[in-house]
């Protein structure tokens, strides 16, 4: 995609937006087309991790084993010890308190039978079960705060049953070339699952939380009669 039409486009979204009372959110929406989205091989589940933040915090929970506890707690927004485990997954409101609040779960190896034993039945079906794709279940003497930091600018995309990604790119007041990259970041990540990369692409847009979309696409000037 070019970068002026992107950059105008953005510009135009935040211009003609209305303005309120908070910080909105700059939504990137890439549209699909050529799918078949019946086929599981044309659906798409994956992670990219972008270089710049998007003003989104994305909260972390840690299962780890008792002895670690009192070590993670400070590294993690929430931290629950195995002792816990069973009290926590009979508690269905507490666990699914928990997962919503929480966009990734991390876990130690050694426990991950246990784990899976106690909270798979909820974490499972919303995809947030530790991930060791995306590094998400850890040897005992990792050192979570790397891969927390990473997370913060980690997401996932998904094409299923809806032939579009939603992502966010930023806050309307970051700077530009921030916003760009992460655009840039997420739609190169989408074309190269893509099964025909850019073919695939049917437009992309640009919107703030709650404006209207624009397309990212070239405008012919009408000429003066």
């Amino acid at each position: 995609m070019d970068k002026k039409l992107i950059l105008d486009t953005l510009e135009k979204a935040k211009k003609e937006s209305k303005k309120r009372n908070f910080k909105q959110s700059v939504d990137l929406v890439l549209n699909i087309k050529g799918l078949n989205l019946k086929k599981p091989d044309n659906q798409l589940d994956f992670y990219i991790t972008l270089h710049q933040d998007r003003g989104q915090e994305n909260k972390v929970c840690a299962l780890v084993p008792d002895e670690l506890e009192a070590k993670l707690k400070d590294s993690c927004d929430t931290v629950i010890a195995e002792k816990d485990f069973e009290k926590t997954a009979k508690d269905k409101k507490l666990i699914k308190k928990i997962a919503g609040e929480h966009e990734y779960f991390v876990a130690i190896a050694t426990i991950m039978p246990k784990v899976a034993m106690h909270f798979g039945k909820v974490l499972g079906p919303r995809g947030k079960m530790p991930n060791p794709k995306i590094g998400c279940v850890l040897p005992p003497t990792a050192d979570i705060k790397p891969l927390y930091e990473k997370l913060q600018k980690t997401l996932r995309i998904t094409i299923r049953a809806s032939s579009h990604v939603l992502c966010k790119v930023g806050k309307e007041d970051d700077d530009a070339e921030k916003i760009y990259d992460n655009i840039m970041t997420i739609y190169n990540g989408v074309v190269s699952h893509l099964p025909n990369d850019k073919q695939n692409i049917k437009n992309a847009c640009l919107k703030l939380t709650m404006g209207k979309a624009f397309k990212i696409e070239k405008t012919e000037k009408k000429q003066a009669k």
